[in-house]
């Protein structure tokens, strides 16, 4: 099984979907996973040739890098770099999977000239379908599978993870070189799949379903345990698309986490306004949390509406002077164009960033909306002939922005915003120098600095302007 996505900003990201079934299967199969962020193809075709496999798998994680102004497509570069060298190599069947082929499964199956691929999660899934291959079984009826020309896609809500507490751990450090990571990267951790939310560019319900499936804090807090145990102290992110989702389950692990006194590094992707409190962010600090992702994507109450984001700006901000007052490092992300954007509601967010977020956290400033097909967005583009029926979204990557603040008026706004404070960076912008990155690591070593690599690099930057 074959790791493809070679991106490492803002960190590099260790395979966790290809470990958690590397983990399923190598109870019936041979099983080896290759890791292609740091190497990026360069001893693959050496690996699969001393391997052998009867069939290879091929993670598809990232179409593009969903910035407007500079857009960088990952889909030449994985066919060049991955499979067109193994196709080369091997006559072995090939499969696709990952949250980046599920959006666009007929594309890319298109475009690789793949034999399969597996559409949302493959824990029950890619099991039955290699035992189908092997024994020369039917396989159209499988659902969730496409087949080459495209035939027998039939999709079904995912129902299989975590139930009957047969979830296995993925042993990332057991399935590949977790060596580089060390340094800049995290072992990622799921508690739950799923998202009931209705965020209108979102494709998270449908590749993980809109049920949300736990796993208990007990058997979360087990696995950071024994990950701790065998690579020591290192950082655990928690990759759910909101932490705190359902209301509860968040404080539940963290308590878990504070009883057996794990001594740990934690931070998490996505908080929901809507369910936080003093008690979260408490426990959250107790826990050993050191940074977290704050994603309300706008300030304005109206686009907040207009995105259907589920909460109000009087949550939102609630949840920047909790993270203010138990001074919890703190990325935010904001979506800048979405439906109903004017100049106004641009300042609107403005206002807020200026009075409530704190100078030393970084602020990520986001031109247009990724249009994507089976989301709420994909229709309000289709109804206002942004998009036509039929047209492929895969590349070039496709926008939305308001009709009342356009595309150039919107990054003229961010421009401007971004210019006078050092903490906003537009998302073209976003990507550090490697003089930079060096000079940071210089700092926090001289200085002792013990805060997330982004804090010293505003450091930097505020000293620069």
């Amino acid at each position: 099984m074959v790791n493809t996505n070679i991106e490492k900003v803002p960190y590099p990201v260790p395979p966790l979907g290809l470990c958690l079934l590397a983990s399923v299967l190598e109870d019936r199969f041979k099983v080896k996973v290759y890791d292609g962020v740091f190497d990026e193809g360069k001893s693959l075709v050496e690996t699969v040739s001393a391997f052998a496999p009867d069939l290879i798998g091929f993670s598809i994680r990232n179409i593009d890098d969903v910035v407007a102004e500079k857009p960088l497509f990952y889909i030449d570069r994985i066919i060049s770099d991955f499979i067109a060298p193994v196709k080369k190599t091997t006559s072995a069947p090939i499969i696709l999977g990952g949250s980046g082929f599920s959006i666009f499964p007929k594309e890319l199956m298109n475009m690789t000239n793949a034999d399969f691929g597996i559409v949302g999660e493959g824990e029950d899934i890619f099991p039955e379908l290699l035992m189908r291959i092997d024994k020369g079984d039917e396989i159209t009826s499988l659902p969730n599978v496409i087949t080459r020309n495209c035939t027998g896609l039939q999709y079904s809500e995912p129902v299989a993870f975590f139930r009957n507490n047969r979830f296995k751990y993925s042993e990332i450090d057991r399935q590949i070189d977790f060596t580089p990571y060390l340094q800049k990267g995290v072992y990622s951790v799921q508690t739950k799949r799923g998202c009931s939310h209705g965020c209108i560019y979102c494709t998270y319900p449908s590749i993980e379903g809109k049920k949300i499936r736990r796993r208990t804090p007990g058997d979360i807090a087990n696995e950071i345990e024994q990950a701790g145990e065998r690579l020591g102290l290192i950082t655990f992110e928690f990759v759910d698309s909101t932490f705190n989702d359902p209301k509860g389950h968040a404080e539940a692990i963290c308590r878990e986490i504070i009883r057996r006194k794990l001594k740990i590094r934690l931070r998490t992707m996505g908080i929901n306004p809507r369910n936080t409190s003093e008690e979260l962010f408490e426990l959250m600090v107790l826990a050993g949390f050191t940074q977290i992702d704050a994603t309300p994507d706008s300030a304005s109450p109206l686009v907040l509406k207009n995105l259907d984001k589920g909460f109000n700006l009087p949550e939102v901000e609630k949840m920047a002077l909790l993270i203010k007052k138990f001074n919890l490092p703190t990325m935010w992300f904001f979506l800048f164009g979405g439906p109903g954007e004017t100049r106004k509601t641009f300042f609107e967010t403005i206002e807020f960033i200026d009075k409530y977020v704190n100078q030393e956290d970084l602020v990520y400033m986001n031109s247009g909306l990724r249009i994507y097909p089976n989301t709420p967005l994909y229709n309000i583009a289709l109804k206002e002939k942004v998009i036509s029926a039929g047209q492929t979204l895969l590349y070039p990557p496709v926008f939305y922005y308001s009709d009342k603040c356009g595309r150039d008026e919107i990054n003229f706004l961010i421009r401007e915003a971004a210019r006078s404070r050092y903490n906003c960076l537009p998302s073209s912008e976003t990507i550090p120098s490697p003089e930079m990155i060096k000079e940071a690591v210089l700092m926090q070593k001289d200085m002792n600095l013990n805060e997330p690599m982004f804090r010293t690099l505003l450091r930097i930057r505020r000293r620069r302007l």
